[in-house]
């Protein structure tokens, strides 16, 4: 298997559940996508520690990403969020994840998608990404749109360290590599991140790349 060729979308979104998640399981692409000139957006509940919300500003900015904030991720402020920003692509976590916030908002986030997408057409393709050792309750991430992020790693790489409240040295980061090591030997190349997609109104995305 070889890398795909490499499109960048207009616009994306990433919904996630905590601050540090898109860099972690998202960071490589969204770089990417960034520098070839999409509108790219990272969107996040509030947290409880101020510090936790300062962090997500700066690995937001070291992505090239703007940062979207709300209080809480119900129905309505997803659906606000995804009629405020009517992005062509969003990326979320996986509906089985194995972590209950990324689950429960992965599946608050797909409830929300109907009416908004017939309503403005947007989003056009919907992904998730990538999960703790990429493993689902449902058991293994199947590889499908693999990105990749060989020449934006060092930016994901940043972007993860602006997170210094968390384990990032001993923990994440380690666990970062190894998964974009072991998505890249799929494709041929050194790092790379994967995505699968989630059918909007009974419709999977054509698309080979995002």
């Amino acid at each position: 298997m070889t890398a795909p060729p490499f499109t960048a979308p207009a616009s994306v979104l990433t919904v996630m559940a905590h601050p540090d998640d898109a860099e972690l399981w998202a960071g490589g692409t969204l770089a990417r996508c960034s520098a070839s000139g999409a509108a790219v957006t990272v969107a996040i509940p509030h947290h409880p520690e101020p510090v936790r919300d300062a962090e997500a500003a700066a690995g937001a900015a070291i992505l090239g990403a703007k940062l979207y904030q709300y209080d809480q991720p119900t129905a309505t402020a997803l659906r606000e969020l995804l009629l405020a920003v009517r992005p062509e692509i969003v990326i979320t976590h996986p509906l089985r994840d194995v972590h209950p916030d990324h689950r429960n908002l992965a599946e608050t986030l797909v409830a929300a998608l109907p009416d908004v997408v017939i309503a403005t057409g947007h989003p056009r393709r919907v992904y998730t990404a990538d999960t703790y050792n990429s493993l689902t309750a449902d058991g293994p991430v199947p590889a499908h749109t693999t990105i990749d992020i060989t020449h934006s790693y060092e930016i994901k790489k940043r972007a993860l360290a602006a997170h210094t409240s968390q384990p990032i040295t001993d923990h994440f980061g380690p666990m970062a590599e190894t998964l974009a090591r072991l998505w890249g030997s799929r494709i041929g190349v050194r790092y790379a991140e994967n995505f699968v997609p989630v059918p909007i109104l009974g419709r999977l995305p054509a698309a080979s790349t995002l």
